[in-house]
């Protein structure tokens, strides 16, 4: 069960709450409830795609069964793994940036519950992903993310705030982007296994190494900045 209540909005509430979700995310980035709402109200057709092919992988069958949160109270045993590990990794990544798992917005514009836990957990694992394909949270690192989120997801959202961050980075940064993060984020997003279908909580205990041989992860290469 997701938290939080739903808004049923119809086709032209729909197109106003995606605009002006993303007008005011290009003016701020750092709005995680407008990037939310922009991509829960553009990216429907998506996210029943995404709950199709989870209902054909086992593993994605198990985690629309169990509906697994990833939320302090569930992975906060990451903290305790020992280093080298994925939930270690993890643990790392949040505790360096003080993140908390638990800072995501809720998912308010979903038509159904299997939707709405779609869209929250694609949301969730966001992070999970930051980890695994070693991307930093700067603009650079985002916007590199949701081109791997696009090629695994097609959600329109992610192609919008590659666009928006193209357009906020400067001359040195765009060529960066262009030239070195896009060619391999859109290899490293096609080449990968359906990441929407790993019930990632499982694998907490395994090597980072191995989990990203076993998913065909290939980490961001370090740019030859110059």
């Amino acid at each position: 069960m997701i938290e939080g209540a739903r808004i049923q909005l119809k086709g032209w509430q729909q197109a106003a709450v995606a605009l002006g979700s993303a007008f005011g995310a290009l003016l701020d980035p750092r709005r995680a409830d407008l990037i939310a709402a922009l991509g829960e109200t553009t990216g429907k057709p998506a996210f029943q795609r995404v709950l199709d092919r989870m209902k054909r992988s086992p593993e994605g069958r198990a985690i629309l069964l169990e509906q697994p949160r990833v939320v302090s109270t569930s992975v906060g045993h990451a903290w305790d793994l020992p280093a080298g590990t994925f939930g270690a990794a993890y643990a790392t990544f949040m505790g360096s940036r003080n993140f908390s798992p638990d800072d995501r917005p809720p998912v308010r514009f979903m038509d159904t519950e299997e939707l709405a836990y779609v869209a929250m957990r694609a949301r969730e694992v966001h992070d999970f992903w930051h980890v695994l394909f070693g991307l930093p949270t700067n603009l650079i690192g985002e916007s590199a993310l949701k081109v791997v989120e696009f090629e695994q997801m097609l959600l329109p959202m992610c192609l919008l705030s590659v666009i928006g961050g193209s357009y906020r980075f400067n001359e040195k940064q765009r060529a960066l982007f262009f030239q070195h993060y896009f060619p391999w984020a859109t290899r490293a997003g096609m080449q990968c296994t359906d990441l929407v279908c790993v019930y990632y909580e499982r694998h907490f205990h395994e090597n980072i190494e191995d989990v990203r041989k076993k998913w065909g992860i290939i980490p961001a290469p370090k740019p030859n900045v110059r």
